[in-house]
């Protein structure tokens, strides 16, 4: 069910953490959509045989560079609409800030992944009102850092005893990232590493980083979350968040265009409907971009690879019947 992304509670602090274990932003008022954590994924799912394809069969989806999430969701929606339906997708690359202009403007019909309501709180902040949620397509992701799984640190609380081991530095990826913003400007200063570097990089500039450090046995510390592929490739383990700074489990939503769903309602529904559970979300990550499988080349015919894997998942999506 389409919702406008108006916003429901402010979070006013700086850094650290507010009522209700909210992650708290920086950079003055910045608008939180509450309701949005109470979002189940399937929760507005129709049998889609009830409802007819729209006249224009002509969709844009924008993915963000280097987001996984948002490849999976956006891959899905076109094997489904194409196969099933006869549109045509096209599948545009972007980083974040363009990416959410394009589809505040209209320039594309959709973003295929956005994490909320904390994490991309910014971008709602400037871009919502031109924005509509189409349910959530995943219910448990979460930002992290991680370590290389021999490394010495447990606890984020480590770390700030720990500045040799990891030489005072966490690496990011792109600078654009609703992650890079939470780990500055509320975990770090949370854990006492206002001394510490955090770096800026590409996502597979990041990985690989951590590829170098588990070949050579150094220790490093990374921004990560999940879902996300790497962790079935790489000996990586999360740290304990005592405090919670990172706040609670988010959800994963297709954001439209606000005239979308009036122009195309059965897309908007297509959206609506898809959910995925941790298992299924792993394993498609991982076909798609693990270096022994596509390694992030041809994501068309790993979604098709993994649905001739997974047989009964469209009919479901078809259904209504897809649960998280």
């Amino acid at each position: 069910m389409p919702a406008a992304l108006a916003a429901t509670a402010l979070l006013l602090s700086a850094c650290g953490e507010t009522e209700a274990g909210q992650q708290a932003l920086s950079g003055g008022e910045v608008e939180v959509d509450e309701a949005l954590y109470d979002c189940e994924p399937g929760q507005d799912s129709v049998d889609l045989s009830t409802l007819e394809p729209d006249e224009d069969r002509d969709v844009t989806v924008g993915v963000f560079n280097g987001w996984i999430d948002t490849l999976v969701s956006a891959h899905l929606a076109e094997h489904l609409l194409e196969e099933e339906y006869g549109y045509s997708v096209t599948v545009e690359a972007y980083d974040p800030a363009p990416g959410f202009t394009g589809a505040a403007a209209g320039d594309i019909d959709w973003i295929a992944s956005s994490q909320l309501p904390s994490t991309h709180a910014d971008y709602l902040a400037e871009y919502g009102d031109s924005l509509d949620v189409q349910g959530c397509w995943y219910g448990e992701a979460t930002n992290t850092i991680a370590v290389t799984e021999d490394s010495p640190a447990q606890s984020l609380a480590d770390l700030q005893e720990m500045s040799e081991e990891y030489d005072s530095t966490i690496v990011g990826i792109e600078p654009g990232a609703g992650h890079m913003r939470v780990t500055a400007d509320s975990v770090m200063p949370a854990y006492g590493l206002d001394d510490w570097e955090l770096t800026e990089a590409s996502t597979p500039a990041m990985l690989a980083a951590v590829q170098q450090a588990a070949d050579s046995g150094e220790n490093i510390a990374v921004t990560m979350w999940h879902p996300h592929w790497a962790y079935e490739s790489f000996p990586l383990r999360d740290l304990e968040d005592p405090e919670g700074a990172f706040g609670p489990a988010e959800k994963l939503f297709p954001l439209t265009n606000s005239e979308f769903a009036e122009s195309h309602p059965f897309v908007a529904q297509v959206l609506t409907n898809m959910a995925m559970d941790e298992e299924r979300t792993a394993s498609l990550m991982h076909l798609m971009a693990a270096p022994d499988e596509y390694d992030n080349e041809n994501p068309e015919e790993a979604v098709a690879e993994w649905i001739g894997q997974n047989p009964d998942f469209l009919e479901e999506w078809k259904a209504g019947e897809l649960t998280g």
